[in-house]
Parts: structure tokens; C-alpha cells; sequence
């Protein structure tokens, strides 16, 4: 029996959720609109807490760091988390303001990746975050340190699996003003920005 760490990870099962219906045809131009819909959809199929994300960021060497937290908010202005600026992230970010987040909701098989530069939200904010966590989460916060910033992304996918690993993707790429969208289907189907999709 092979019992090295290749071949038990070969034997453990995957996408073993089950997805819900999607036609990538009618999703909102908007991403945002989108976004709200899966994680709601998410939280009413049981994943207990799909407002964690895997947030990746990278020193200024390039060196990759990669943490699990908690989105704060997202609106309009961006994709919101907070941290003490003394953080491994929040000196990474002073130096490479840019990031990723990743949502992964097993149970619907579903998953969704932002990336884009990081700005600083205004110093009232952040003290207003830091207000609202317990008072045992804001003891040994130093004065200033707490910071809320917010991803504007520029790129953000939609992933959706399949058992049969025909997974769909639909991609916003921002261009200006406006979001462009593609998708590509599990049954091979593919359609372009410049063909539908234009937000």
C-alpha cells in the first residue's frame, strides 16, 4: 500500500458540494450585484462563515503572504479589511499596496477571486472599525495602528465547479469607468467582453 503524502492526497475526495443552477448569460453587468447574490446564497446553503477570505499580499521583494480574515464591508469604493498597520500585512501593504482575496464556499462549490491596488480608508473610518470590535479585541491596539483598507479591484472571477471538472468561470476586467465580462462555460462555451456583457 503506497502511504506517502502524494498518495493519500490523491485519495481524498473533492468537489464534493453541489452547485447551485447558473447561467452565466444573466448574471449582472454589475460584479458587486453578483458578489452579494453568491455570498447570501452561501450563508442560506449553511457555509458557516463565507465572509472569510484568504487575503494574499506580497513584501517588496516580492515574496509572497498569504492570511485568512474577515471582509469588512464592500460597496462601491472597495472590498473592506482591517488589521493593526504593525501586522506582516500592514507593512507589506505599506510598501506593495496591492492584494487578492479569495472566497471558497465548499458546500455550493463555488468560489470568488478579487484583486487589485489597496488604498487606506480616511483615519475616521478605521477608528470607527476599531470601536466596533470588543473590548478585549481592542486591548493592546496601539493608538493609530488600526487600519481599515479596501481592495478596488480591478479584475474580479466568478468560479463555479462541476463533478465532472467542466467548471465555469465569468471574469469582470475593469476598463475606466465600466466593467467588462467574460465567461467560459463547463461545456466549453466561451464568450468575450467585446460580445456581451459591457457594464
Amino acid at each position: 500500500m503506497d502511504t506517502t503524502p502524494a498518495a493519500w492526497l490523491r485519495e481524498r475526495p473533492s468537489l464534493t458540494g453541489t452547485p447551485p443552477a447558473l447561467h452565466p448569460d444573466a448574471v449582472p453587468d454589475d460584479p458587486l450585484a453578483l458578489f452579494l447574490n453568491w455570498i447570501t446564497a452561501a450563508a442560506e446553503a449553511g457555509v458557516a462563515e463565507p465572509h472569510a477570505a484568504t487575503l494574499a499580499t506580497a513584501d517588496a521583494d516580492g515574496t509572497p503572504d498569504a492570511r485568512t480574515l474577515i471582509l469588512k464591508d464592500v460597496d462601491e469604493r472597495g472590498w473592506a479589511f482591517a488589521g493593526t498597520r504593525s501586522s506582516a500585512k500592514g507593512r507589506q501593504l505599506a510598501v506593495n499596496p496591492a492584494a487578492a482575496l479569495n472566497f471558497w464556499w465548499q458546500p455550493v462549490l463555488r468560489a470568488v477571486r478579487v484583486r487589485g491596488p489597496v488604498v487606506e480608508a480616511p483615519a475616521g473610518e478605521s477608528a470607527a472599525d476599531l470601536a466596533a470590535r470588543s473590548a478585549a479585541a481592542r486591548a493592546g491596539v496601539a493608538d493609530g495602528d488600526w487600519v481599515l483598507w479596501r481592495i478596488v479591484p480591478n479584475r474580479i472571477e466568478f468560479w463555479q465547479g462541476a463533478t465532472d471538472r467542466r467548471h465555469t468561470r465569468i471574469v469582470y476586467t475593469r476598463e475606466g469607468d465600466r466593467w467588462l465580462r467574460s465567461w467560459s462555460g463547463g461545456d466549453g462555451t466561451r464568450r468575450g467582453a467585446d460580445e456581451e456583457g459591457r457594464g
